[in-house]
C-alpha cells in the first residue's frame, strides 16, 4: 500500500483541497482528485524532500497562535501605513539578519510565514553567510522585525530539533 501513496497525508490534503475548490462530492470529482493526489504524491516521492524530526509539539501550538497574533499586527500596522501615506512617506527597504537555521522544512516554513505577513516578503537566503534578506515595508520598525525574527528563529530551532 505504500508504494501506491508514498505519503498519505499528502494525498490525503491535496484530496480534500481538490473537493473544496471544486465544491463537489460527486464520483467523478472524487475519482479525479485521487488520481491527481496520487500522481502528486508520487512526483514528491522523486523529489525526495528532507525529513525533518519535530519535537516539542506543545510548542508548536503556541507558535502557531504567536504567528497569527503577529500577522494580525501587521495587518492593522499596514493599514495605517497607507492611511497616513499622503501625510507621511512610507519609507521601505531591505534588511539583513544573521540566521542560523539548518533545517531546510525550518528555513520554509520561516519563508512561508515571513511572505504571508503583510508587509515583508522573503527575498533571499545565503547559506554560506547565513544571511536572510528581506523586504520590509516600513523601515521605521527594522529593530522590530530583527527582534521578531529572532523569536521566530528560537522557537523554530525547538521545533525542528
Amino acid at each position: 500500500m505504500r508504494t501506491w501513496f508514498p505519503y498519505p497525508l499528502l494525498s490525503t490534503a491535496l484530496l480534500l483541497m481538490w473537493l473544496l475548490l471544486r465544491q463537489s462530492v460527486a464520483p467523478g470529482t472524487i475519482l479525479v482528485g485521487i488520481v491527481l493526489s496520487t500522481i502528486l504524491a508520487w512526483v514528491m516521492l522523486k523529489l525526495q524532500p528532507p525529513r525533518s524530526h519535530l519535537r516539542r509539539l506543545g510548542h508548536m501550538a503556541s507558535f502557531g497562535l504567536h504567528v497569527v497574533a503577529d500577522i494580525a499586527r501587521s495587518n492593522i500596522a499596514v493599514a495605517r501605513l497607507i492611511l497616513r501615506s499622503r501625510r507621511q512617506p512610507v519609507r521601505s527597504g531591505f534588511l539583513s539578519v544573521d540566521l542560523d537555521i539548518e533545517d531546510e522544512n525550518a528555513l520554509a516554513l520561516l519563508a512561508c510565514i515571513l511572505t504571508a505577513t503583510p508587509g515583508t516578503a522573503w527575498l533571499e537566503h545565503d547559506r554560506r553567510k547565513k544571511k536572510l534578506l528581506f523586504h520590509i515595508l516600513d523601515m521605521d520598525n527594522a529593530n522590530a522585525w530583527r527582534q521578531t525574527l529572532a523569536r521566530y528563529e528560537a522557537s523554530l530551532k525547538e521545533i525542528f530539533r
